[in-house]
């Protein structure tokens, strides 16, 4: 009898899990006050969703009673309210670490995710966490959570004496549904006790199916409601101070506006008209002494907000937009460049995005770039002339994807660069494919790509892909294949470095779904690579890895792995010249990381690495170091540093025409040398409370590259010693940054930053290797650059200005 009880209430108990779970809204008339109190007469007769069920680490699990979850949902003609009792037993020891705006530090969590079709495509998830600070994002499988999408929307978290309350107000201007009289949305609740680690759903998310947003339940009973008008202006205004050793201090004031407007249901234009980024992230620079441009973030919202249609078939890189000029000006003899811009101002963008009810999204975005000069200056007469270095330059974006059965996609890309006059024009277009089996077992990816080049010799060429993967379960492994035409290049509106090749790669690895006695988390990954040159058909890259992630039941993290290159590979790009190649000898890579627990109020993360090559006395190593510590909930700092050396390490240089060798007239000049790097990196937090932040941002750097011998590469890619050539090319590369940045929201969307931010860098030959000396030389009056600023924008919502009027009336 007991055993047949038992397997009823394990049958009963795994049908739920199995089922949507159903919760019904309550119409309301009153007015709520959010205040995190709960205390209307309207929350007393709304339907309440419980039994949350344990996402992570033991999926599947019921939360305890003394944890129990309790979420009601109101409405009216404007927005939808919701109300979250989180019990705990313990409440002092509810952590609730004060951060910014969707950043939550070492806070508990509550959550709310809603998909107004109710299609499984996509959610728009909203945040509170117990110290009140608030966090969006849109949510898909594909993409994962995208948290540079900001809505505006009201919430309050307070403690009280049995757990503690969240309440949230969201105007339907934030969210995307259809027109239908009767509404019956997808939607999920959230929580996470921060000090166990423990996370919780209210419709059970089984790990095992690689899927989220499908596994939503259903909200029922919003009726006679219709999407408002979605039209919301932010206008700004910023004042600079610029001062620096050797120029006049001047300020500069700037003003512009930013404008969303909701087309339909679906799709919204958001329009910037005279930009101003002068408050973004600084980049951080490195010596580069690679082939390659070093790719930088993307800091500037508009090209980071709501943009996850934009990032498919991975052809736009928008950092390519306002970015560095795309030519260089022509000089006659003795004439020298005296003023060369860093980038070309932005002149306006604007951009369409949004998916219909039947799973057709669309983006369309454009930008316009301004005609910018270069100055020359002849040394012999002094008289200077301006040459362009970038025309007036339109850059386009096209997205059509097209999703079926929830969870698979067809997506069709489209990028055009458009200069005016002689300059260089480029297009590339893409298709690309995720398709996903019924149960999200089996995933078939890939793409096709095609890029075309108008220039003085026009080029083309193609990037295609495809991949095989098991997605389900505790052993999942993956196929696939590249191949890259000579010709292909998308770097007008993309970035793309490795071309004419093609490869092969696989992947198997196994995971613990739940927990174990030692174990939260517990991965092991083996993959192999192999990469040969298109026409030469040398072995450009070949290598097999293995590799162990895993959690203890502290939630410290653990890390640790090594890749084999057994054979010698040959590099087609290093030389900097058609069809030479350098050969990089057999070698070894190992690393290992820690990071403990950040509940604590001190913590570390440590990384180190360590590279051995068949080649004398050619090694890398390096480490990290990253202690922090919370002081209270307002107070956090973190610092790291950073330390590589490459012992003969062998890189390009230089290359010098030869007249007297008929067969290699180029000849390619490399170094032996050691490259060592340093960095230090600040970190500081001071919160008021959740609508005011103060924010510290250092960040010293210094990198040299010191050359022992000097080497000449021959055709067969070995490098044979060059004493002859006599020319330093040392390399010291030195930089610093500060920001102090303060933050307040002082209404919904509206915010006043005030930065204050000095910054200093320099490039040598002479390599000084005094460390004291690299950092102090930076910090004084005759290097650093001070901007000082200020800029306040604030939101206006059409509806709730409409709304005012009429009331006036």
């Amino acid at each position: 009898m007991k055993k047949t009880f038992l397997f009823c209430f394990l049958f009963a108990a795994l049908c739920s899990y199995s089922q949507k779970k159903a919760l019904k809204a309550q119409v309301t008339s009153q007015y709520i006050s959010v205040d995190g109190n709960l205390n209307e007469p309207a929350w007393e007769n709304a339907s309440i969703a419980s039994d949350f069920v344990m996402l992570e680490p033991d999926n599947g699990k019921p939360i305890p009673h003394e944890k129990k979850t309790e979420v009601k949902i109101l409405y009216d003609n404007d927005a939808i309210y919701i109300g979250a009792m989180m019990y705990d037993n313990e409440p002092s020891k509810i952590l609730k670490e004060i951060s910014q705006r969707d950043n939550f530090g070492t806070a508990d969590l509550f959550g709310v995710f809603i998909n107004g079709f109710n299609d499984g495509q996509q959610d728009f998830m909203f945040y509170v966490s117990a110290a009140d600070v608030q966090g969006d994002c849109i949510m898909t499988d594909a993409n994962g959570e995208d948290y540079s999408w900001d809505a505006v929307w009201i919430s309050k978290a307070s403690i009280k004496e049995n757990g503690w309350v969240v309440e949230i107000k969201i105007p339907y201007s934030a969210l995307r549904f259809s027109a239908e009289n009767k509404q019956t949305w997808g939607i999920n609740f959230f929580r996470d006790i921060k000090r166990d680690r423990f996370k919780y759903t209210w419709n059970f998310v089984d790990r095992k199916i690689g899927t989220f947003t499908q596994q939503a339940g259903t909200l029922e009973g919003i009726e006679n409601i219709k999407p408002p008008t979605r039209l919301f202006f932010m206008p700004y205004a910023s004042y600079y101070l610029n001062a620096a050793d050797g120029q006049k201090t001047y300020g500069t004031m700037k003003g512009g506006m930013d404008i969303k407007y909701g087309i339909n249901d679906a799709f919204t234009v958001d329009a910037i008209l005279i930009p101003d980024f002068g408050q973004t992230k600084y980049d951080d620079q490195i010596l580069n002494l690679g082939p390659f441009e070093q790719q930088f973030n993307e800091n500037r919202a508009f090209f980071t907000e709501g943009t996850d249609l934009f990032s498919k078939g991975n052809i736009f890189y928008s950092r390519r937009i306002g970015g560095i000029p795309s030519t260089e000006p022509e000089l006659n003899e003795n004439e020298e460049i005296t003023e060369f811009p860093a980038s070309v101002n932005l002149v306006n963008a604007l951009k369409v995005s949004g998916r219909t009810k039947n799973g057709l999204g669309i983006g369309v975005l454009n930008a316009v770039t301004e005609k910018t000069f270069a100055t020359i200056k002849d040394t012999i007469t002094g008289e200077t002339r301006r040459e362009v270095v970038e025309p007036l330059t339109n850059y386009n974006v096209l997205v059509l994807d097209q999703r079926f059965r929830k969870n698979s996609s067809v997506t069709f890309i489209n990028t055009n660069v458009t200069r005016n006059g002689h300059f260089r024009d480029a297009n590339v277009t893409g298709l690309a494919w995720n398709l996903n089996t019924k149960a999200n077992t089996y995933s078939l990816f890939g793409n096709v790509k095609y890029s075309q080049i108008n220039d003085i010799e026009d080029k083309n060429g193609v990037y295609s892909t495809v991949s095989f993967a098991e997605t389900s379960g505790n052993y999942r492994y993956s196929v696939g294949t590249d191949y890259v035409s000579k010709g292909y290049d998308p770097n007008d509106l993309g970035i793309n470095f490795y071309t004419n090749y093609y490869n092969f790669y696989g992947n198997a690895n196994y995971r613990i779904l739940n927990p174990t006695k030692k174990f939260n988390t517990f991965r092991i990954n083996y993959n192999m690579y192999t990469e040969f040159n298109k026409e030469s058909g040398k072995l450009q890259d070949n290598s097999i890895n293995a590799n162990l992630n895993l959690t203890t039941v502290k939630n410290n993290y653990y890390g640790t792995g090594i890749t084999f290159y057994p054979l010698e590979i040959y590099d087609y790009y290093e030389p900097r010249s058609e069809g030479r190649y350098v050969g990089i000898p057999r070698r070894i890579e190992t690393w290992g990381s820690i990071s403990t627990n950040y509940n604590h109020k001190f913590a570390i993360d440590l990384n180190g690495t360590f590279n051995i090559f068949d080649e004398s006395e050619r090694i890398t190593y390096g480490f990290d170091i990253g202690p922090r510590y919370r002081f209270s909930d307002k107070l956090l700092f973190t610092y790291f540093f950073s330390y590589l050396r490459k012992n003969n390490n062998k890189g390009y240089i230089d290359q010098i025409d030869d007249d007297n060798n008929e067969t290699t007239p180029n000849q390619i000049i490399f170094a032996n040398r050691n490259v060592i790097t340093y960095s230090n990196t600040l970190g500081g937090k001071y919160a008021v409370n959740s609508a005011i932040t103060i924010n510290l941002a250092v960040r010293q750097y210094w990198s040299y590259a010191d050359n022992k011998d000097i080497l000449i590469l021959e055709p067969n890619g070995d490098l044979d010693p060059y004493p002859q050539y006599t020319t330093n090319k040392n390399s010291s590369f030195y930089s610093w940054n500060t920001d102090l940045s303060f933050s307040w929201w002082f209404a919904p969307g509206s915010q006043l930053s005030a930065l204050y931010r000095n910054n200093a860098s320099n490039f040598e030959r002479i390599i000084d290797k005094d460390f004291r000396h690299n950092v102090s030389g930076l910090l004084n009056n005759d290097a650093l650059k001070h901007i000082f600023s200020v800029s306040v924008k604030y939101f206006i919502d059409y509806n709730a200005v409409k709304n005012k009027v009429r009331k006036r009336a």
